[in-house]
């Protein structure tokens, strides 16, 4: 049985928050979370950014490495939603068959949050296929 973006996501709930956070036992902030979710090694994302202005995008254009962006109604369990909790700022979460899972610094911990976000939804990004080998 393959265990899914959605289901890696639900087992994170409740890990710690902590801001740049990308260790599961240590704490995630929400680009921790993505990045955990799809086995993606942190050393290979920005480790000094914030979730707004320039830096914003330079993370979208970064993420491109690993996902490719999707129109919003053809989102699926298991893509990434990039939402705009304010102006100029963004904040990932991934989609569950029920609502979503996000890094939430108010609570401080990664949450599911059912149903629809509340923010708007700035992009969504599902992850590219992963190139097989050429086996020489």
């Amino acid at each position: 049985m393959t265990i899914n973006a959605a289901e890696r996501a639900a087992a994170l709930v409740g890990s710690r928050f902590r801001p740049q956070g990308r260790d599961c036992a240590t704490g995630l902030d929400c680009l921790g979370l993505v990045l955990a979710d799809h086995r993606i090694d942190p050393r290979h994302a920005p480790s000094d950014y914030r979730l707004r202005g320039e830096h914003r995008a330079a993370l979208l254009a970064a993420a491109g490495r690993w996902f490719r962006r999707i129109a919003a109604d053809k989102a699926r369990v298991g893509d990434v939603l990039v939402m705009e909790p304010a102006p100029d700022q963004i904040h990932l979460a991934i989609l569950t068959a029920t609502g979503f899972v996000h890094a939430d610094a108010r609570l401080g911990r990664v949450v599911e949050t059912p149903g629809s976000p509340a923010w708007p939804i700035a992009a969504v990004l599902r992850r590219r296929a992963r190139q097989k080998r050429n086996p020489r």
